[in-house]
């Protein structure tokens, strides 16, 4: 698409190629579920933010790369974060990053699959996984995956299972 601006006697053109995408996807998010902040000492982070009220609700385990990180969720009333600290081999990495800590923020929705295949679909969304991931988090695990919006932030849709 090309756009003229006629001003002060002259033309000006904008070209314009960007995708046209639909007005609203068919999903439902029900809440901000989570920050998830990447960290390099997961027990000095607890600490600080058990500072201003936050508690540990959660912790577990998980497998990255042929290592074993940790993950906690600490919550103070309605705001969750998500600290996790990935395997020693990666931690110089992660204290060198130039964008930053905070990883991303994750949506809660109902239905997992029926967004991720709404999601998958659409076109004009980089979905970054090939299916939902389980983990073993929570009492009876979540699933998740992850989009990138238009400025590669990264936007994880998240269930945590019933049982």
């Amino acid at each position: 698409m090309i756009r003229a601006f006629f001003y002060e006697g002259k033309f000006s053109f904008t070209f314009i190629n960007k995708p046209v995408m639909k007005e609203r996807l068919n999903i439902t998010i029900n809440k901000l579920q989570h920050v998830g902040i990447l960290v390099t000492d997961i027990a000095v982070s607890e600490k600080f933010y058990s500072r201003f009220g936050f508690e540990n609700v959660m912790q577990s385990p998980f497998a990255f790369e042929g290592g074993t990180g940790t993950c906690i969720m600490i919550r103070y009333k309605e705001i969750v974060i998500e600290l996790y600290q990935m395997p020693a081999k990666q931690i110089d990495g992660i204290r060198s990053r130039n964008d930053g800590h905070i990883d991303h923020i994750a949506f809660d929705v109902d239905d997992i699959e029926a967004v991720f295949k709404t999601l998958k679909a659409d076109g004009h969304i980089k979905v970054l996984e090939d299916a939902p991931v389980s983990l073993p988090f929570w009492k009876h695990g979540c699933k998740y995956f992850n989009i990138l919006g238009p400025d590669k932030e990264r936007l994880e849709f998240n269930q945590i299972e019933k049982g």
